[in-house]
């Protein structure tokens, strides 16, 4: 899957004193994440500060996939201290020569799946949480709003090539 955040837009160069080269005064902005625009917070020429939301995303479909993978994980954590319990038992049992070795490897490969399992919720839990906090566009860089193409309705897909929702340019002269 192909996400990006910022698409660079080579504007021009320009020389700096002592002769330092800069590229790209401006930027093109898109979002991480796929979603309809509900707000936009700025306007062209308006200058903003690094970290500044700039729009915002419907959150939604992305808060339910956060209650989702908040809820594989609290299932997840249960299996693990069940399976847990199940290889101590199993292990207890197999010091006094009461159970078997294969019911003891059968224990310890049910443990094994159900970390993996929740090694997993956890990997999705962290994906959910960042695809929410996606869902605000913040400025990257102190500048100034050149032109805000995408307005709210604006449907942004981040699989494909994405739309640019705002140029922000370094307000260099």
């Amino acid at each position: 899957m192909k996400q990006r955040i910022v698409a660079m837009a080579l504007v021009g160069l320009c020389l700096g004193s002592a002769s330092s080269l800069w590229a790209a005064d401006k930027v093109e902005l898109t979002t991480r994440v796929s979603g309809v625009v509900v707000e936009v917070l700025v306007k062209p020429g308006q200058r903003v500060k690094k970290g500044a939301v700039l729009l915002r995303l419907d959150k939604t479909v992305l808060q339910a996939r956060l209650d989702e993978a908040t809820a594989e994980q609290a299932r997840a954590d249960a299996d693990e201290a069940d399976a847990k319990r199940e290889l101590e038992r199993a292990q207890e049992l197999f010091d006094r020569t009461v159970s078997s070795t294969s019911e003891l490897e059968a224990a310890t490969l049910r443990h094994a799946r159900v970390q993996a399992a929740l090694s997993g919720a956890k990997a999705r839990l962290v994906i959910a949480k960042k695809n929410l906090s996606d869902a605000e566009l913040k400025a990257p860089f102190s500048g100034v709003v050149s032109s805000v193409p995408g307005g709210p309705g604006t449907v942004v897909t981040a699989d494909c090539q994405p739309k640019t929702l705002i140029v922000l340019g370094s307000g260099q002269p």
